[in-house]
């Protein structure tokens, strides 16, 4: 059901906005539309421009809220005033900076220990003493890096005629790390040649105490420290946002109501002259909302409330807001998928809940695999409240419905007799077309009647949009469903053996309609008085008009005959379950439990996903298509009640 909308408009004294806004416009669903385009019979509309003064202690209580551990937990303070709540942000804010700052001193330090440990690590398997290395004065060393294919050339080639010893450290994909010493009368040679050779020097500061690894090791624990003293420093901040906890949840919760409010600044107008200075607010209300606002706002002067019933007073089209029975509320995610229906529009979902399981019953019915459908989904959507969940649950009612009806469960055929047929046996004959089976008959037979109920559809969506051209001419108009519906009657007596119309009589019946399909564009232009009947000339109109025609006629041919994949489905399904019997040993008397277990849990999980697509498919494009245009917006109210 499409909830009934109304277009208000709310306005008092400029200083009364936050008052109205806070005490009534947060308990009632309203979808406030920007005063300043919707108004066109108001004249010196002029924005508001003012800077929200709520929005930073908001922030920052959000932000400690969000340190704090079980915060949903935690009750409340109560009776905090305004002053209060910004006092107990400023308060905390102030102490969480001091304790900010002492953890980014550490964090600095702790990156200092990790840059000059990086630097070392590369030479941790030297075997020296670098405080001693670093102190020496008659031998020259140079710490550094060599990239491998110059090391290698090195070694080849100049080492032994270096007045030189390298000592190799580390290395990894690229390069070797290590030093190499020189005495002070060859250093300046050798430095060459390694600067040849793109040796890159790294500086080592003389603060280390015994070898690298040593080093590497003193400095790994220095980082431990420090990260210890900043887990302090984390826990100090947590101990002291938890004392204070009831009055940041308080004045977070309390912040986020007047910021939010004080935001309604933004969609509404003042009129300011010389002697009055006010605010303008509207926007969508449902009528059972409008009339309790109305009602209490009646002893309210300070407050101006006008129900708008003429559309020339707004822009646009009321948005769309569904309220249907909690059964098939899941399924209004189908409806949202295609698109909300306008206004004027019916609401499809009872129709699409009620089609939409009933045709996945037939098509996977099964007793066992239904009530797993049924449980499984129920479970789901009381926990987790998914939509598509609850839809499963409710297509697993119908699946074990027609179990019944089919006579299986979990795909054994022989435990319950079917209460109509089972779907893979019975066979109908029929004239011209000998043996069918029945089930396709009756997909077919329930196709015809679920099209021409789209087309009664059509025709009351377009009645109530007041299209009267549409409803009477339209191919799922009134002209459609009498052709449809003629070829469906004379169909079923041919095939039941009783009397067809006579000759004259479907000449009417199907003449006619087709005619005046043909001719609905003309003849919608004369009715509306338009001063052009036909935009192209009669023979490209009939032309075009007969290829059209002729699409429609195919048209109701193929969407009739879509129908009977609900029969071969429910055929499909009857024999993949033989299969998992069959290879589950259950025919020859030994059967593999394990087998038939994981068969139906495949067979329920592919054949269910498979089929659902299906029925959804059918629902949009053999249904929906003939009546349905889902152009509404969503309500999207300024805040949900609670």
């Amino acid at each position: 059901m499409i909830v009934k909308m109304k277009f208000v408009s709310i306005t008092g004294p400029r200083s009364d906005i936050d008052r109205v806004t806070d005490l009534y416009l947060s308990r009632y669903e309203i979808q406030l539309e920007h005063a300043m385009s919707e108004l066109k019979t108001v004249d010196n509309l002029r924005p508001f421009v003012e800077i929200n003064p709520y929005k930073d202690a908001m922030t920052k209580a959000s932000q400690f809220v969000e340190y704090l551990k079980n915060a949903d937990e935690v009750t409340p303070a109560e009776n905090l005033g305004l002053d209060d709540m910004f006092e107990v942000v400023r308060s905390a804010n102030h102490d969480y900076m001091e304790f900010q700052a002492k953890k980014d001193q550490l964090k600095r330090q702790r990156e200092e220990l990790r840059d000059k440990q990086k630097t070392i690590s590369p030479f941790k398997p030297l075997d020296c003493d670098l405080h001693q290395v670093l102190q020496y004065r008659y031998i020259q060393y140079r710490f550094g890096r060599i990239a491998l294919e110059y090391h290698h050339k090195m070694e080849k080639y100049l080492l032994d005629d270096l007045a030189a010893i390298f000592v190799e450290g580390e290395r990894d994909e690229n390069f070797v790390y290590g030093v190499y010493f020189v005495s002070a009368g060859d250093a300046q040679k050798v430095d060459a040649i390694f600067k040849s050779l793109h040796f890159e020097r790294i500086e080592l500061p003389d603060e280390y105490e015994g070898a690298p690894g040593d080093a590497y090791h003193q400095l790994e624990k220095q980082i431990a420290r420090v990260g210890e003293d900043i887990k302090a420093v984390d826990d100090e901040v947590g101990e002291l946002l938890a004392n204070r906890a009831p009055q940041l949840i308080a004045a977070r919760n309390r912040l986020e109501e007047l910021a939010n409010n004080f935001d309604v600044r933004k969609l509404a107008a003042r009129v300011e002259d010389k002697r009055e200075d006010y605010y303008i607010l509207c926007g969508w209300m449902s009528e059972d909302d409008i009339e309790k606002f109305l009602a209490e706002i009646k002893e309210d002067d300070q407050v101006f409330v006008v129900v708008e019933d003429d559309h020339d007073n707004y822009f646009g089209e009321p948005p769309t807001k569904l309220n249907n029975p909690k059964l098939f509320k899941p399924f209004e995610m189908f409806i949202q998928m295609y698109g909300l229906p306008a206004h004027d529009e019916m609401d499809p979902t009872i129709f699409v809940a009620l089609t939409y399981t009933f045709i996945f019953g037939v098509m996977f019915g099964d007793v066992g695999q239904g009530l797993c459908l049924l449980i499984g989904g129920g479970l789901i959507y009381l926990k987790k409240k998914a939509p598509l969940a609850g839809i499963i649950s409710m297509a697993g009612i119908f699946s074990t419905i027609f179990g019944f009806m089919f006579g299986s469960i979990f795909g054994f055929e022989d435990i319950i007799k079917p209460l109509w047929i089972r779907p893979i046996e019975h066979m109908t004959t029929l004239p011209f077309i000998g043996k069918l089976n029945t089930v396709f008959i009756v997909a077919i037979v329930f196709g015809m009647g679920i099209i021409i109920i789209a087309m009664i559809f059509h025709i009351i969506n377009a009645l109530r949009a007041h299209d009267t051209g549409d409803a009477l001419l339209d191919v799922n108009g009134v002209a459609g469903l009498v052709f449809y519906a003629s070829i469906v009657a004379t169909i079923i007596l041919f095939m039941t053996g009783h009397k067809t119309p006579g000759g004259i009589l479907m000449l009417i019946m199907f003449g006619i309609p087709l005619l005046l399909i043909l001719f609905k564009e003309p003849i919608t232009n004369k009715i509306k008085k338009k001063a052009q009947v036909m935009e192209e000339s009669a023979g490209m109109f009939l032309v075009q008009g007969f290829f059209e025609l002729f699409e429609t006629l195919l048209s109701y041919f193929s969407n009739t005959l879509s129908f009977v994949r609900v029969g071969a489905f429910a055929v499909s399904h009857a024999a993949m379950m033989e299969v998992v019997l069959m290879l589950g040993g259950v025919e020859s008397g030994s059967p593999n439990w394990v087998v038939v277990v994981l068969g139906n849990l495949f067979v329920c999980g592919m054949e269910g996903l498979i089929v659902g697509i299906q029925v959804l498919r059918l629902e949009y494009y053999e249904m929906f298509s003939r009546f349905y245009k889902g152009t509404g917006r969503e309500f999207k109210p300024y805040k949900n009640k609670n």
